[in-house]
């Protein structure tokens, strides 16, 4: 075999070779030599031998030297180690998506007797308009504030379909910064953990507000009141309708009303964010009160709508912003204004998911069919969290109270585990979880419900 000798005229940082560095190969023994073309980047490789070759290979660093990789999600992330996690006892509490109690994904059968209906129906896959499918936009209005309220008979709603929270979000950021430039946007400490991302990519300035109460595993209203007082008159305050992410706390009836007042009071505007109505308490009038409250009061506001957890939608990217305007005229305008924003960012939106919507609401048989299900999926959470509540009373004999679990709502539960005791939840049981503290409930079965007590009151205790 050969021998090599490399020789490189100038030093290089990384593995790849530039077009401005020279380049020289000798081999031996034989007569071959491989040179590098400065003007032209090119390779030649030529040999001296009877017959004579000469190969010409393009040699340019990638334009994409200067992008870095992403850190991997820290949601779906949780999902991904999981997945290659093989042990037998291993739990993924990561994710919001709701498991039955064999921790198998659930397809509501109210969704199933939807698509039948679309197969029979032979309906195509044409084009939606930009706003979305017309009956899936009249439903999801209704469905939020109530057919009969004032804002749906004056038409003061600008909906347009998005997609799901996250991609109404994004549109609702994109029309804040076009249309309220410097205004900012308040979030809750701590929120979803793609709140920040979506007001970040649309230029939208944030702050937060004070929301959680560490000593009480509770709600810091107090703090939360002054921080919206505090803030600069006209900015949106954005609200979690009901289920609060991550900590399933929600500010009582009265609260509300506090905020609604503190809110009016500044000029600021509503924003909310409802992931979960009928999926957190299983009523869906009951998870809609916050937002019909401030509607009530003729505020103007900002609703983003998800089908993700309360139809199971969640592949199928089904979702609204509902723009609550003063008069007809400024909603008419607003949802123009929606519909130009959306046309350069996708489009039209996908419309599988919304004829199911639009099936299940408009239908009165499986509308109240679509009820049960929601109050039973609701109602194994609740069980869930009433068992683990019994079992971390039963085996914590340190006397803490662990009551704050029964007093939350909705998917989640925010244990009050720090950054190393969610590690050792992790490294040591197994249990899958975001680094907050949040633990989704809807991913565990009553059979889990003592493995994970053990878990938490071992790392409690045991990791500082």
């Amino acid at each position: 075999m050969a021998s090599a000798m490399l020789s490189l005229a100038s030093a290089c940082p990384s593995a790849s070779l530039s077009a401005h560095e020279n380049l020289k190969v000798k081999l031996k023994p034989g007569s071959a030599s491989l040179s590098f073309s400065k003007d032209k980047s090119n390779l030649f490789y030529n040999t001296k031998s009877s017959s004579r070759i000469s190969m010409v290979a393009a040699v340019n660093a990638s334009r994409f030297e200067g992008v870095t990789m992403a850190p991997p999600d820290p949601i779906l992330g949780v999902s991904e180690a999981f997945k290659a996690d093989t042990h037998e006892s291993k739990l993924n509490l990561g994710v919001g998506a709701y498991r039955t109690e064999e921790l198998q994904p659930y397809v509501l059968n109210v969704v199933k007797k939807a698509e039948n209906l679309m197969l029979e129906r032979g309906e195509n896959k044409e084009y939606l308009p930009i706003e979305g499918l017309a009956a899936f936009n009249k439903v999801t209005a209704e469905l939020l504030f109530g057919a009969d309220n004032p804002v749906i008979k004056q038409q003061r709603v600008a909906t347009v379909q998005g997609l799901s929270g996250t991609g109404s979000l994004r549109l609702a950021a994109a029309l804040i910064e076009r249309y309220f430039p410097g205004a900012k946007v308040l979030i809750s400490s701590p929120t979803w953990g793609n709140h920040k991302n979506i007001f970040n990519d649309a230029r939208v300035p944030w702050s937060e507000y004070r929301y959680y109460d560490p000593k009480t595993v509770g709600l810091d209203f107090e703090g939360m009141l002054a921080d919206i007082k505090a803030a600069p008159e006209g900015s949106f305050v954005l609200l979690h309708g009901c289920a609060h992410n991550p900590t399933g706390i929600d500010p009582t009836p009265e609260q509300w009303e506090k905020i609604a007042d503190l809110i009016q009071g500044k000029n600021h505007i509503a924003f909310f964010d409802v992931a979960y109505q009928g999926f957190a308490s299983g009523s869906l009038d009951g998870d809609a009160a916050s937002v019909r409250l401030f509607a009530a009061r003729g505020m103007e506001i900002l609703v983003a709508q998800s089908y993700s957890k309360n139809l199971g939608l969640y592949a199928e990217r089904i979702g609204a912003i509902n723009v609550v305007c003063s008069s007809a005229d400024a909603a008419t305008r607003v949802k123009s204004q929606l519909k130009r924003l959306a046309r350069p960012m996708y489009s039209n939106p996908p419309i599988h998911g919304a004829r199911i919507v639009a099936n299940v609401v408009g239908d009165p048989s499986l509308f109240n069919e679509w009820k049960a299900e929601m109050e039973m999926m609701a109602g194994r959470i609740k069980n869930v969290r009433q068992k683990l509540y019994d079992n971390l009373s039963a085996k914590d004999k340190s006397g803490k109270d662990w009551s704050f679990i029964l007093k939350q709502i909705g998917m989640f539960s925010f244990t009050g585990l720090n950054k190393a005791q969610t590690e050792n939840m992790t490294n040591k049981w197994r249990v899958y979880m975001t680094k907050d503290g949040r633990i989704s409930l809807a991913g565990l079965s009553l059979a889990k419900c003592e493995y994970l007590a053990d878990a938490i009151v071992d790392s409690f205790h045991n990791v500082s």
